[in-house]
């Protein structure tokens, strides 16, 4: 048991190595990346606040991530009652197109969109982003959306419909409040994923639509702006801030039971 104790404990502290590092170098006051910093200011935040090239790519992705999670649960949620409860011609079919961006790289789905949005001439634009984060997302919602499903006890929905509601009041106050927590997750990991991705918004994004991620690539490889250690500290702040949030409201969830 103790060596799995200390496993664990190496595990977790290289995965967080990386950060202790990050996150004084954006305090740091030096034109370059530089550890350990010769000095600290705020200099840095303040850039990316107030510097369009940094806070143009970030409305962006908030933008994009943002329509995206909405599209893919739009398409995910009937795709998914229709796939887990019917039964019909060519489900299986239907079921291996829904997964199909999961098995082909993204690189190749990155230059298949470049040719496609080519010739409807939307490449460079938030439609084509939104479009092809949204394919992208589709399978993990569908997946998790579709588990929630097969979870879920239909007796309640007869029970409900026995009582006298209607098709859309079981809907509303029976299935939707036991499902939540499903369609809940499956847009998160939408808005996250598109938020994330990478390879295909290097291809389609254009200047116009140009991401945060796509941004922080280009950073990196062709300027080495030390804003960019600002950009990781804020995003694991907030995942961090998110982490906590959770783990709190999930213990304040918890019945407590008197001894």
């Amino acid at each position: 048991m103790r060596i799995l104790i200390v496993i664990a404990i190496l595990i977790a502290a290289f995965i967080v190595a990386p950060v202790l590092v990050v996150v004084p170098m954006s305090f740091s006051n030096s034109p370059s990346f530089a550890f350990p910093p010769s000095g600290y200011w705020l200099g840095y935040y303040k850039a990316y606040f107030t510097d369009q090239r940094w806070t143009l790519p970030t409305i962006n992705s908030l933008i994009i991530a943002t329509s995206t999670m909405v599209l893919t649960l739009a398409l995910v949620i009937p795709a998914s009652f229709g796939l887990v409860r019917l039964r019909f011609r060519g489900q299986g079919l239907a079921n291996l197109l829904l997964m199909l961006p999961l098995m082909v790289p993204h690189i190749v789905l990155a230059l298949a969109y470049y040719g496609f949005f080519g010739m409807l001439r939307i490449t460079g634009t938030h439609l084509a982003v939104i479009i092809a984060h949204t394919c992208l997302s589709v399978p993990l919602a569908f997946l998790m959306v579709s588990a929630t499903l097969k979870g879920f006890d239909r007796n309640l929905e007869r029970a409900a419909s026995s009582a006298g509601a209607n098709a859309l009041q079981t809907f509303l106050y029976v299935t939707l409040p036991m499902l939540r927590p499903g369609f809940l997750v499956a847009a998160l990991f939408a808005f996250v994923h598109s938020f994330d991705e990478t390879v295909v918004a290097i291809f389609i994004s254009g200047r116009a639509a140009a991401t945060l991620p796509r941004k922080m690539y280009e950073s990196v490889r062709l300027e080495a702006d030390p804003v960019i250690a600002v950009v990781s500290t804020l995003l694991f702040t907030i995942v961090l801030v998110g982490t906590i949030v959770t783990a709190v409201m999930r213990r304040k969830e918890k019945p407590s039971y008197a001894t």
